[in-house]
């Protein structure tokens, strides 16, 4: 296939000049003239300029309002390198941010934009909109950063989406209407309302969150019995059986050669894949880690431990709001909902021999035994039931070899060519990770949270120094690199990875440095997992 620009999503991205309508006529005309109704890509490409323009014209130049020098957060930060990074990192919510045309609004055929009201932080690079998942992690951001009116924009335009589909799209372009990200919407207002007291917002923001819990469980629910009993979890599956817009030249790739069957089921799996966030892992290959390629991906055939974990705290919040707002009938409801959900993980998830939890294959009715950061989730939802599991699962990751790499926690102990793998970390699963070792009652799993806060710190700082920039995921191996593999070139910017590192430094600023000494060595780290895979 011939690609006419290095990443798809340039294309997609791009405003129609003329109406659609005549632009089709243009097209048709021009294939109707060429042998077979092919186009040289020279001409193709001479005809996407006449009717096209570039991407970003979706927006005008806007600095948040509600930004400003000093955030009280940056005086509790005691090394003074750490203490400047952070206030640059502060600044780069300026660059991030985005306020949308009007034309948008007014000439929406034009445009791949979804029109939002509000104006909002992005993640950078190629990621011109608003994405779903990464928002949680950039709200906590902007609160730290006393830009509550941005916050508030941001969730005020999830809540408008929530309104318009029924769910959270992907990110706010129409190729992301028929599938979403796991739903944080829930637990960015919990952010804004602990920080604002805003009870008018919980309030207009209750019954939209409602919605987009019944979407979830009325689309991406599923019952699995064990022993007479059923048991309802969530999983990722998005009914679209064609290649994903933004990455139609890889999807069609990858496709070649099967069966237009099994065609449309590698679509459906990859778009949800996407939906996951983790686009795209080994955790999805049904043959499993280190056996298997992207086209034995099977996303809609786990049920993944994380998005549980999400759902489960969803229905706790949804129970408290409930009760902040006097109606008790309403939060028992959700109350039992947790419950049943707890109850069908520690059935299907949990792995008492293991000692935590992991994804539920469907084809096979087994446990899926890799490590993945994400089966430590509960922990951070605090979704389970006795703590003995919680000291379980801290033996569990001690024992892992996850914690031998000094830059952060892998993705996986396999590395698959693919960007949601060894040897890449990511930013919301360190914090996920740190937040549900802190959440625990034990002194080694505080002073473990706080080891892996200074590592990815040191990580995040000691790349931000070689490249002046902040990346969406980061290498575990050497001295500090950003991330790579996947689909595209890793992206700078970056909201969520500013975000984290934000809250990191507000939570234990007091002891972090930017030149710690770490004990693991990554040499010994490459040596368990070579030792692992060989095994």
């Amino acid at each position: 296939m011939t690609r006419l620009f290095d990443d798809d999503k340039h294309f997609v991205d791009m405003k129609l000049q003329k109406d659609p309508g005549e632009v089709l006529d243009a097209f048709r005309n021009l294939t109707s003239v060429s042998p077979g109704g092919s186009v040289h890509p020279a001409v193709l490409r001479d005809f996407i300029m006449e009717y096209f323009e570039p991407p970003g014209q979706e927006f005008e130049p806007w600095t948040p309002t509600d930004w400003h020098d000093g955030p009280q957060f940056l005086s509790k930060i005691a090394d003074a390198e750490l203490r400047s990074w952070a206030g640059k990192l502060h600044q780069l919510w300026k660059s991030l941010g985005r306020k949308i045309r009007l034309d948008v609004r007014d000439r929406p055929e034009l445009y791949s934009l979804i029109y939002t009201p509000h104006p909002f932080i992005v993640p950078g690079g190629r990621f011109r909109e608003i994405y779903y998942w990464d928002s949680y992690w950039v709200i906590n951001g902007l609160l730290l950063s006393e830009m509550q009116d941005t916050a508030k924009g941001m969730i005020q335009n999830f809540l408008y989406l929530v309104d318009r589909y029924g769910f959270v799209p992907n990110g706010s372009r129409r190729y992301y209407e028929r599938r979403s990200q796991p739903p944080f919407l829930a637990l960015m207002v919990e952010s804004y309302y602990q920080a604002t007291g805003d009870e008018e917002l919980l309030r207009n923001a209750l019954p939209v969150l409602e919605r987009e819990y019944e979407f979830w469980m009325s689309n991406r629910s599923l019952d699995v019995a064990t022993e007479g009993h059923l048991n309802i979890l969530n999983r990722y599956a998005v009914p679209v059986g064609q290649p994903r817009p933004e990455s139609y030249s890889d999807d069609a790739d990858l496709a070649k050669g099967l069966s237009a069957d099994a065609q449309q089921q590698l679509y459906m799996e990859l778009n949800s894949g996407a939906e996951s966030g983790w686009d795209f892992s080994s955790r999805w290959y049904l043959a499993g880690p280190g056996q298997a390629s992207l086209r034995d991906i099977g996303t809609s055939r786990i049920i993944p431990v994380d998005l549980n974990s999400v759902l489960c705290r969803v229905e706790g919040l949804l129970a408290n709001f409930h009760r902040a707002v006097g109606d008790g009938a309403s939060a028992g409801k959700y109350d039992k909902a947790r419950e049943r959900r707890l109850g069908a993980m520690e059935t299907l998830l949990w792995d008492p021999q293991r000692g935590c939890w992991f994804d539920y294959e469907l084809p096979s009715g087994t446990r899926r035994p890799a490590f993945y950061p994400s089966g430590l989730a509960p922990l951070w939802a605090r979704c389970y039931s006795r703590p003995d599991m919680a000291e379980a699962a801290l033996r569990y990751l001690e024992e892992s070899g996850a914690l031998l790499f000094p830059n952060g926690v892998p993705t996986s102990l396999v590395d698959s060519g693919q960007q949601w793998d060894l040897p890449n970390a990511w930013p919301p699963l360190q914090h996920m990770l740190i937040e549900g070792l802190s959440n625990m009652n034990i002194s080694k799993a505080q002073d473990l949270a706080f080891d892996l806060a200074q590592r990815w710190i040191k990580t995040n700082w000691v790349v931000y120094k070689k490249y002046d920039a902040m990346f969406e995921k980061y290498n575990i191996d050497g001295d500090g690199q950003p991330g790579g593999g996947g689909e595209y070139e890793v992206q700078l910017g970056f909201g969520w990875t500013n975000g984290v590192a934000l809250q990191l430094l507000d939570r234990y600023g007091d002891r972090l440095s930017g030149s710690p000494s770490l004990r693991p060595s990554i040499s010994l780290g490459l040596f368990f997992v070579t030792l692992v895979m060989a095994m």
